[in-house]
């Protein structure tokens, strides 16, 4: 729903206003004009004009044109996540931004859930996650690696974006469920190195997950699966890349940041 106001400097109670589009007229003469269902071309343009209720004669020319687009997509929030490492049992607060706050919105706050199958995540309502109206939520107790997403919705029947974009706060705190080591176990690799991961638990299926420093989210595909729950990465890429495990029930495991150098030849 859109709502155009038609605004005539010096205007007073003996006037009343007419709307018309590239193609008609609309039979409105308030100076308000509600549009409940947009084109569906998704673009039109309005225009108003002032009239006396008394005798109809026009007292202002046509307004300016006023170019409406309409985007049958649908928006996406964006959420971020703070602390995004944290320390077991430490709180952690979600924000999730939209177009336009002040209009009245209201947020769903949920839980990423691997699903394997799909090669994606499903989501699961968090706590007190529905409807909110602050842009806010906290996590109290946070102790392992997961993701989130958020949604915002208005208006009645309520229009609801799209999801956000995943976003993850990592845990280096090895817990029973499921884990992830790394061999060799150091500090820095470089390029030349290739390294191994080992995803740990009581589960038959896995993957590996990976966070760039150019802030992407991506499966790690440049791990080669060697046997079991074992990979192996050839290609390593100079930066800091963060590597973690999902399980085929839901499960993360721990978040392991590898930084990488590259190899400075002595001439």
């Amino acid at each position: 729903m859109i709502t155009l106001s038609c605004e005539i400097q010096g205007g007073n109670t003996e006037l009343e206003y007419e709307w018309r589009t590239a193609n008609s007229y609309i039979q409105s003469n308030q100076s308000k004009l509600i549009i409940v269902s947009a084109s569906p071309f998704g673009f039109e343009y309005y225009e108003c004009r002032g009239r006396s209720k008394s005798t109809q004669h026009h007292l202002t020319e046509w307004s300016v044109p006023l170019n409406l687009t309409i985007s049958h997509d649908k928006a996406r929030p964006v959420l971020t996540v703070s602390p995004s490492w944290l320390s077991p049992g430490a709180s952690v607060t979600l924000n999730c931004e939209v177009e336009h706050p002040s209009a009245g919105w209201s947020f769903y706050w949920y839980k990423a859930v691997p699903d394997l199958s799909e090669k994606s995540s499903s989501y699961e309502l968090l706590p007190d996650g529905s409807g909110t109206a602050q842009d806010s939520y906290i996590i109290h107790g946070q102790t392992h690696t997961a993701g989130y997403v958020c949604r915002a919705g208005r208006g009645d029947p309520e229009y609801h974006t799209d999801h956000s974009q995943p976003e993850f706060v990592w845990s280096a705190d090895v817990h029973s469920a499921a884990s992830l080591t790394v061999s060799p176990d150091r500090v820095q690799h470089f390029t030349s190195d290739s390294v191994s991961l080992t995803c740990e638990g009581n589960f038959t299926e896995w993957r590996v997950r990976k966070f760039s420093e150019k802030g992407f989210v991506s499966h790690c595909c440049d791990c080669q699966k060697l046997s079991g729950s074992s990979y192996k990465i050839h290609s390593l890429q100079e930066g800091v890349t963060v590597y973690w495990c999902e399980s085929g029930s839901g499960e993360f495991s721990n978040a392991v940041n590898i930084t990488v150098r590259g190899v400075f030849k002595v001439l």
